[in-house]
């Protein structure tokens, strides 16, 4: 089945969100959730980016999703499949996965 290649993005920084006691930093989700893909879903197409929310921004959208972000609205790491929220604070794999198989990607049933 032929998919559309994702877009995964991470928003985050390199302090832990303060409510998310023991959840790994923004860059380590960010490499952890990798890992992870790569390893369920080998061989499939996937763009991945970490923006970090207080370093230079690059476009409005990344300024916007940062801002609301430091407002509150979002607790981080915040990840985005094709601009769909899909987690935030603790990220959970499984609506990741389910998220990625919804547009088609089909797990290694090896892993």
């Amino acid at each position: 089945m032929k998919h559309i290649k994702p877009s995964i993005e991470i928003y985050g920084t390199a302090v832990i969100c303060a409510s998310c006691v023991n959840a790994p930093s923004s860059k380590d989700t960010y490499e952890w959730l990798q890992a992870a893909i790569d390893r369920k879903y080998p061989n499939q197409a996937y763009d991945i980016r970490y923006v970090d929310i207080e370093g230079p921004i690059e476009n409005e959208r990344d300024a916007d999703y940062a801002t609301r972000i430091q407002d509150d609205e979002f607790f981080y790491p915040l990840v985005l499949i094709n601009d769909e929220v899909v987690g935030e604070g603790y990220v959970q794999l499984k609506p990741i996965f389910t998220s990625l198989e919804n547009l088609g990607f089909t797990p290694d049933e090896t892993v």
